[in-house]
Formats: C-alpha cells, sequence, structure tokens
C-alpha cells in the first residue's frame, strides 16, 4: 500500500455549500478516509459524491485531475478542486512513505472515464485502428506496471463483460506487486475482486459493507432473475 489514510482540515465551512453539502465529504472532513487494503472499491448512486473523493484523492497526489501521470503535469487549466487542494495523507511503511514524502518518488495515475482516452493518448498510447473497449485496455497493459497510486473514476465505462474481468486481473496484479488502487465505480463485477474493501457512498455518508450487502449487487440480482419487475414501471404498456 502506499497511503493509509486521507484526510482534509477546515476551520470553518458552510454546509450549504459544495462540495462541502456533500455527506461522504463532511465525513471525510471530520474523521478522514482509511484504507485497509490494497484495492479499495466506493460504489455509489450518481450523485452521491464518489467520483469528487477520487478527483480529489488523485489532485492531492499529484495526478492530473483531467486523467494522466503525476509525471505528467497538466493538461487541463483548471486549478485543484477546493478539496483537492486541501487533501492530505498518511502514508504506508516501506514504499509507502517515500512517495508522500518524496514528491518526485510518487508515481501512478488518474483515470476517469470521460478524458481516459485522450489522456493515455498524450503519454503514447493512441488507440489506433482499435475499438474504445480494445484501445482502453492496450493502453492498461501498457501503463499500469509499476508500484504507485492507481485512481479510477468508472474504469467499466468502455468495457465489456470479458474485458471487466481482464481489468480485474490487471488490478490485482497491481496489488499484489506493491501497487494501491482506488476505484470509483458502479460495477458488481469489479467490486467481486476478493479481498478488496468495498465502500458505500450515499446519503449517509460512508460505510464499509460486504459485496453481497451492496444495493447495486442486490439490484442486479433481483433484475436478471426478472426484469419485468422492474420494466413495469418505466416502460408503457
Amino acid at each position: 500500500m502506499i497511503i493509509e489514510r486521507a484526510y482534509a482540515h477546515l476551520s470553518s465551512y458552510d454546509e450549504e455549500t459544495w462540495p462541502w453539502s456533500v455527506p461522504c465529504v463532511r465525513q471525510l472532513l471530520n474523521e478522514g478516509l482509511r484504507f485497509t487494503a490494497p484495492v479499495t472499491f466506493l460504489v455509489g448512486e450518481n450523485g452521491s459524491g464518489k467520483s469528487t473523493l477520487v478527483e480529489a484523492l488523485a489532485e492531492g497526489f499529484g495526478l492530473d485531475s483531467y486523467g494522466g501521470s503525476h509525471d505528467w503535469r497538466y493538461a487541463s487549466p483548471r486549478g485543484k478542486s477546493t478539496l483537492g487542494e486541501r487533501m492530505k495523507f498518511d502514508a504506508a511503511s516501506g514504499r509507502g512513505r517515500r512517495m508522500v514524502t518524496n514528491w518526485s518518488a510518487r508515481k501512478g495515475f488518474f483515470l476517469r472515464a470521460e478524458t481516459a482516452l485522450d489522456a493515455l493518448g498524450r503519454e503514447g498510447f493512441s488507440p489506433d485502428y482499435v475499438s474504445h473497449g480494445e484501445g482502453f485496455l492496450a493502453a492498461l497493459r501498457g501503463k499500469f506496471l509499476h508500484a504507485g497510486l492507481y485512481v479510477l473514476d468508472e474504469p467499466e465505462a468502455a468495457l465489456s463483460f470479458s474485458s471487466c474481468l481482464e481489468l480485474i486481473g490487471h488490478i490485482d496484479r497491481l496489488a499484489k506487486e506493491g501497487g494501491q488502487v482506488i476505484c470509483a465505480t458502479h460495477s458488481p463485477l469489479l467490486t467481486a475482486l476478493p479481498g478488496a474493501d468495498i465502500i458505500e457512498v450515499g446519503e449517509h455518508g460512508m460505510r464499509r459493507v460486504a459485496w453481497r450487502e451492496l444495493g447495486v449487487v442486490d439490484h442486479w440480482r433481483r433484475y436478471l432473475a426478472d426484469p419485468h419487475t422492474y420494466l413495469r414501471h418505466i416502460v408503457e404498456p
């Protein structure tokens, strides 16, 4: 692992103003976010704040908020977010301590679904003559190689079922080789990775849950068993 805890401090803030109005952000300010495994999944509905969290974590570590590695600064003209510029870390022992305290030693990548191919292309992994998903996987094979902090925001967006399984293999390999992965996702496939820590994000803030207890897992299970149960409320007869 690279980091054991992320936190941010403000002497005061307006709970009605974004991002402080988001429950998981307020919990981060009050308690910090502790990491207990090399792979952490943040799962929640759209608007729950999981992408806000992962973006701030990436920015705090020095990764481009647009998407990219620590060595590429910066593709985006915008500055850090109000949360990202305040993010601090407690380092894990060994390699993590060196990466957190030494700016030049930091390694990793921030991958966000909407800018992933452009960010990877800037670093030499342009997906010419292949599909979106194939290019995405080719870049992962070529870029996600070394121990570091890898922050992913909905990486499953471009991937098929079988490609998601390959992504799980890449994440598992990174973790076993000393890297750390923090991933915001809606995917019940990815979150089933053995040994991963799962944090459910919502109006309650943040709480750790088992895979089978995730709301998204329950919904997918029931939908696949009987789609009509859901669709009768959506599709007009």
